[in-house]
């Protein structure tokens, strides 16, 4: 699933391409991409066709194009969700059309934003009165890369808990943007086990913890994300290269990049965790 540094790079790409023009035209391709629009198709078209993008915006692994009202403001939006596999790419005229499109957005000057999704996880909303936060979002807590993320705020409430600290900053009500792979990489590097208890964490352990979170985002985003295959892509169709510098996920049996100890994997929340035996000791007692 598109991680932080995966959705920014899409909405940068959004916002070169998109922000400024009108929306000429609708094309709803596959109801089931917009099953979170209740009212259904027709409306979600009505609601876009004629309106402006004036920004695009993002909160944790969610963006949504903020829309033009005719008083010149923005209040509503069109809230977006890339699923496991959603893809926006902006196309030109005439362009064929790629597998898997479910919506597309013809523009004011002749292109195309297209959305398509293999496995139908993603899709999109008219957000009324979404323009600033989507309230359908609001729960949502905001990402190491906000400027109004609040890190003392972070430390209390992750210590507050019981759990593991990998269930912890997977919950995107506590920090939004991180999943499995960053997750992996950030705990690597603080270094910290997957199944540590938040209430046991030292605050130097949540302090780096923090801030490899931030690092690894950082260096994930420069790179534009990370693709294993081709369901991540940008809006021109490239694919990102941080896998390449990954240390821990996905490096099961390959020497630790610290001690040389064979890196392990194991079974974790339907998915799995990938972390050194010697620099990650387990905890003693607990697991979660």
């Amino acid at each position: 699933m598109p991680e932080l540094p995966e959705v920014e790079v899409v909405r940068r790409g959004i916002a070169d391409h998109v922000v400024g023009r009108g929306i000429a035209s609708v094309a709803v391709h596959d109801v089931r991409s917009l099953r979170r629009h209740l009212p259904g198709p027709a409306d979600f078209i009505h609601r876009l066709e004629g309106r402006g993008v004036v920004g695009v915006a993002r909160r944790g692994k969610y963006l949504w194009m903020q829309l033009a009202d005719p008083d010149g403001g923005a209040r509503d939006a069109v809230l977006c969700h890339l699923g496991m596999s959603g893809q926006f790419l902006v196309s030109e005229a005439g362009a064929p059309a790629p597998r898997h499109l479910r919506i597309s957005l013809t523009l004011d000057d002749g292109r195309e934003l297209r959305f398509a999704d293999q496995r139908i996880f993603g899709g999109m909303s008219f957000s009324e009165d979404g323009a600033e936060l989507p309230p359908e979002i609001a729960h949502i807590a905001r990402d190491p890369l906000d400027p109004l993320f609040d890190p003392l705020e972070f430390a209390a409430r992750l210590r507050r808990r019981e759990t593991g600290v990998k269930r912890a900053i997977l919950d995107q009500t506590l920090i939004s943007g991180v999943g499995n792979i960053y997750a992996d990489e950030s705990l690597w590097r603080t270094p910290l086990h997957y199944a540590r208890n938040t209430r046991h964490l030292r605050r130097r352990e949540v302090d780096g913890l923090l801030l490899h979170i931030g690092e690894v985002m950082l260096e994930a985003l420069a790179q534009g994300g990370t693709s294993f295959d081709a369901l991540y892509v940008n809006v021109n169709g490239n694919s990102g290269y941080f896998d390449r510098s990954l240390q821990a996920y996905g490096q099961e049996g390959r020497p630790c990049q610290r001690c040389a100890t064979p890196i392990r994997r194991d079974a974790f929340m339907n998915r799995s965790s990938f972390w050194c035996p010697t620099c990650q000791p387990r905890p003693r007692t607990g697991r979660f």
